[in-house]
């Protein structure tokens, strides 16, 4: 549509002597306004965004979010592709535009000064490489070099979520910028994850290369768990109001296009193996909720003896769903539903730990809060606050094989996809476990932040160079 130079790039390239391929690129809007714009939006530490001073600016303005939204318009996003234009140079050098330059630091080739500050210290700067992409003509992401596992630590007590490498069970990122982080969960592509905001009542896609938001989505009320679909197309958020309620996420659109009443508020949520069904669990109701994922409607419901608290699931050959591992409010142990009768078939109850003291302080009506089936489908781990313990049982006879201490309060289980560690985060002690699965023993115990509770195995898609 833009195809000529404009008055900020022809003076740029007058000082920096010719450059033929000016007129022959035009930057893409889509992928300004999907990839670029987040990025003036997106909280780096000890700066401010972007848009609190750009809103105002007389060169590069960026226009005022309208009130009580979270991202721009489609007529503002014009509005500020069309100002981004301005500063900007098409071409394969992105050190010709001073969109890129003004914000890089100086010994990265950057501006001896910003009003801004410095955001950008290198060129490898994944948020500076996605605007330098824009600038090349990108229309869409470049292909990841590679799917990398990754544990994400949400902390229910804090405003960030901790990265963690199974390689090395190191810290290599935090995701900053999000109050109270609820359910996480990544896209099976790897290009974001997905993290649920009680503070703000909003769904936060994180992108994957750089580890900021990307994107909010208001929701019908506050999120607790969140879950995602197999092919990635829709992602479902339980809502921890009454009369009860889940939330359906188009991700192509980024839109909440569904609230769908269920029976209760909703804790947590999941989609079962086969992702035919999203599973949704209410503490108050003590209702599991089962929805079909193709037409979006509760399929049926079944009222167990208290609260629904997290969930688990194996399948049969086939791929379809075999089992609902469920923990119950006020239960030390698990129940056995049956899937395809919609009934319980079995109910397991946690022995005491042998020399362990017991603790019931802070438990919040549920004395074991975590579960997880391993990749393989052998055995089913399941976390006990009173007794600082993963119970370690079998698949499918359910037989108790092994117990692990993991520190004061342990919450959610999850694996690497080879099943060889299992990762869980002890909300008491601020630190999360890695347990080698064959041997039982705990490898790591790994500081994070404030309250760790819900954790993820995902994929996370790394930039080629």
């Amino acid at each position: 549509m833009l195809t000529r130079v404009f008055a900020f790039g022809a003076a740029l390239m007058a000082g920096a002597g010719c450059f033929a391929q000016s007129g022959e690129i035009v930057p893409d809007f889509d992928y300004f306004k999907n990839e670029v714009q987040p990025i003036f939006l997106a909280k780096r530490e000890g700066n401010v965004r972007c848009i609190q001073c750009h809103y105002r600016s007389s060169n590069f303005r960026l226009q005022t979010l309208e009130e009580g939204e979270f991202f721009w318009t489609e007529e503002q996003s014009r509005m500020n592709y069309e100002s981004a234009l301005t500063m900007v140079l098409p071409g394969e050098d992105p050190l010709l535009s001073r969109l890129l330059t003004h914000t890089l630091a100086r010994d990265a080739g950057g501006d001896p000064f910003h009003g801004g500050g410095t955001h950008f210290w290198s060129q490898d700067d994944p948020e500076w490489r996605i605007m330098a992409d824009w600038v090349a003509g990108a229309t869409e992401r470049r292909e990841p070099a590679e799917l990398a596992v990754r544990i994400i630590q949400t902390n229910a007590a804090g405003d960030d979520s901790h990265v963690i490498d199974p390689e090395t069970n190191e810290i290599i990122g935090r995701i900053t910028d999000i109050e109270i982080p609820h359910g996480i969960v990544g896209a099976p592509d790897g290009s974001q994850l997905y993290i649920t905001n009680e503070a703000m009542h909003a769904l936060d896609v994180v992108d994957a290369r750089t580890l900021r938001v990307k994107r909010r989505i208001h929701l019908s009320g506050r999120p607790n768990n969140v879950a995602v679909m197999g092919d990635g197309s829709k992602v479902y958020v339980g809502i921890m109001e009454m009369p009860g309620s889940v939330d359906i996420i188009d991700v192509a659109s980024m839109k909440l296009v569904k609230t769908l009443p269920v029976e209760g508020a909703i804790h947590n949520i999941y989609v079962t193996p086969d992702s035919k069904h999203a599973v949704a669990g209410s503490i108050q109701r003590s209702m599991i909720n089962v929805i079909d994922t193709e037409t979006d409607e509760l399929a049926w419901t079944l009222e167990m003896s208290s609260g629904i608290r997290p969930m688990a699931f194996n399948a049969n050959p086939d791929g379809s769903t075999k089992n609902i591992f469920v923990q119950l409010s006020g239960f030390h142990g698990f129940a056995v539903v049956d899937f395809a009768a919609r009934q319980e078939v079995a109910r397991v109850e946690h022995p005491p730990v042998v020399g362990q003291e017991a603790h019931y302080d802070g438990l919040q009506g549920a004395p074991a809060h975590g579960l997880g089936v391993s990749p393989d489908g052998s055995t089913l781990w399941s976390t006990s606050k009173v007794y600082s313990h993963v119970y370690i049982h079998s698949l499918p006879d359910l037989e108790e094989i092994g117990q692990v201490f993991v520190g004061q309060h342990p919450e959610w289980v999850t694996f690497t996809p080879d099943g060889k560690t299992a990762y869980m985060g002890a909300a008491g002690d601020h630190v999360t476990y890695a347990v080698d699965v064959e041997s039982m023993e705990v490898v790591a115990v790994i500081p994070v932040g404030q309250v760790p509770k819900r954790v993820a195995m995902v994929r996370m898609a790394v930039d080629a160079d």
